[in-house]
């Protein structure tokens, strides 16, 4: 038999290699994911996600967009969809907070698979003839208020604690959904809505007769990062520099946590979450050409320690990958036990009267929190 030269001996070994580590990525022919309404930033890298999974494994993609926080957890909650491409409602999620009280719903045991911490950020979109600057001017202003979508209620009161304000300080216009919230900023309905500063509706805004401008959270503001972060604790300072009219020569000073991120329960099936963490790794450079914002699905870019604990399946990839670590162990296991005492607080709650279960609930939360020496984030 005829020996194989050096070089052409290491071509083989590679491409070998190569077709064997596609081999092992294994995904059904079909998925399904729950995200945001139709044009907002979370469905449309959903959708840019669909498209390289499609290109690369023949795997269909479905993506169901929602309007409020509690209909993109129904369908996973029963089995409907297997993951959320989901935002900060995530963590209210967990916590069984805002819409997640109500007596039907309470925490829920969710699990990430990967964040996207992007060189985009949430802040207050502002209509360019409004007259606001800071935090401060938005006194007096109209505000949009998502009907159905506390998490968004919540970082506008997030925003506006920044600046020392509350609701009350402001006029706040009822909008049906996120989207709807756009069209009221442009069609001047509103002068300020809460957002992410990359998707379809910012560049429409952006282009529209008053243009747009963002909402500073300068980072040396620690009193007011102060406020923010007793309302939002999932957010951190980060310096934008993508969205329309910012850039690397013109960034905001903004507002950042993972979004979107995929998520799951814990009990979606280890190995299947192990290959979508791993494809969505491995076709990152597909993905990001379709979708730009998606520069922060970047394994370069993983928050281990964030307020959601991650899937075994996930931990799995993540340790092949050599970037997990003993503190992200310790930082989930603590979270996951932060869960349990949730589950069994909310089991306490069972058979109280609905119309009393989510004031029960909330003070059992409190208290439990408190007993176990947890922050309880209210």
């Amino acid at each position: 038999m005829r020996r194989l030269g050096a070089a052409a001996t290491l071509l083989l070994l590679t491409t070998t290699s190569s077709l064997v580590h596609a081999q092992e990525v294994e995904l059904p022919g079909t998925l399904a994911v729950t995200s945001y309404d139709v044009g907002a930033a979370s469905y449309n890298q959903a959708v840019a996600l669909g498209t390289a999974l499609g290109n690369a494994y023949d795997t269909s993609l479905r993506v169901l967009p929602a309007t409020s926080d509690v209909a993109r957890f129904i369908p996973l909650q029963q089995g409907r969809v297997q993951f959320g491409v989901v935002g900060s409602e995530s963590f209210n999620a967990v916590e069984g907070t805002e819409a997640f009280s109500a007596p039907e719903i309470g925490p829920q045991p969710l699990r990430m698979l990967v964040g996207s911490n992007s060189d985009n950020c949430f802040t207050m979109a502002l209509r360019g003839d409004a007259g606001i600057e800071t935090v401060e001017d938005l006194k007096g202003k109209r505000v949009a208020l998502v009907v159905g979508a506390p998490a968004l209620q919540s970082n506008v009161a997030g925003f506006l604690a920044f600046g020392g304000l509350t609701w009350d300080d402001v006029e706040s216009v009822e909008v049906a959904s996120f989207g709807a919230s756009w069209e009221a900023l442009v069609n001047g309905q509103v002068d300020a809505i809460t957002t992410l500063t990359t998707g379809g509706l910012a560049q429409q805004a952006a282009s529209s007769p008053a243009g747009l401008k963002w909402m500073p959270l300068p980072v040396s503001n620690t009193e007011g990062w102060e406020r923010l972060q007793a309302v939002k604790p999932q957010f951190s300072p980060r310096k934008g520099t993508l969205g329309p009219n910012m850039s690397e020569e013109n960034p905001v000073e903004c507002a950042g946590f993972p979004f979107p991120v995929v998520v799951a329960y814990p009990d979606q099936d280890e190995d299947l979450v192990y290959n979508l963490t791993r494809a969505i790794n491995e076709q990152f450079d597909n993905y990001v050409k379709i979708e730009a914002g998606m520069v922060g699905w970047s394994e370069d870019r993983q928050d281990f320690q964030w307020v959601v604990p991650y899937h075994e399946g996930a931990v799995r990839f993540w340790k092949e990958k050599g970037l997990w670590s003993d503190e992200a162990q310790a930082h989930n296991d603590e979270l996951i036990a932060r869960q349990e005492l949730l589950t069994s607080t909310w089991e306490k709650v069972a058979d109280v009267a609905e119309g009393e279960k989510t004031e029960r609930w909330l003070e059992e939360r409190r208290t439990a929190l408190e007993a176990a020496d947890l922050p309880t984030y209210e």
